[in-house]
């Protein structure tokens, strides 16, 4: 059996955002999310490593075409950069976005590209700034 490895590929983008639940009061959303309440937003220079698991082809070399997944890295964070989540993107108008689902979004965006050329998504880390960052693993429960 051959062995699998893990290749990782970091990319950046940015955006802005508000924490804000409407089904909370104001005194709660002040509350529960403090300064990134406020009502303008703020916003990030985010990096996302992407890290795929599969067998080296004997004919490449390669886990995957580097050119491959770039174009995948680059479809799911076009969707992010340079927007407003709160109002731009469609999966946050409803969904509060925290550095935790902004990495679940990541995830789920590229593991799903992956399905279709037999690469696995093995982690998806997310650093929203140098002290805070989020691991999305698969297989964890």
């Amino acid at each position: 059996m051959m062995e699998k490895v893990i290749l990782a590929r970091k990319v950046h983008f940015n955006c802005g955002h508000r924490y804000f639940n409407p089904n909370f009061s104001d005194e709660k959303n002040r509350e529960v999310f403090g300064s990134c309440y406020s009502e303008h937003g703020h916003g990030h220079n985010y990096t996302l490593e992407a890290y795929v698991r599969g067998q080296v082809s004997p004919d490449t070399g390669m886990v995957m075409n580097l050119k491959d997944l770039d174009q995948i890295l680059k479809k799911v964070t076009d969707t992010l950069d340079h927007k407003f989540l709160n109002e731009d993107v469609e999966d946050f108008q409803a969904l509060v976005p925290t550095t935790e689902n902004i990495g679940l979004y990541c995830f789920r965006n590229i593991s799903t590209a992956l399905k279709s050329l037999d690469i696995k998504l093995e982690k998806v880390r997310l650093y929203e700034n140098e002290n805070l960052w989020v691991d999305l693993v698969a297989g964890l429960s």
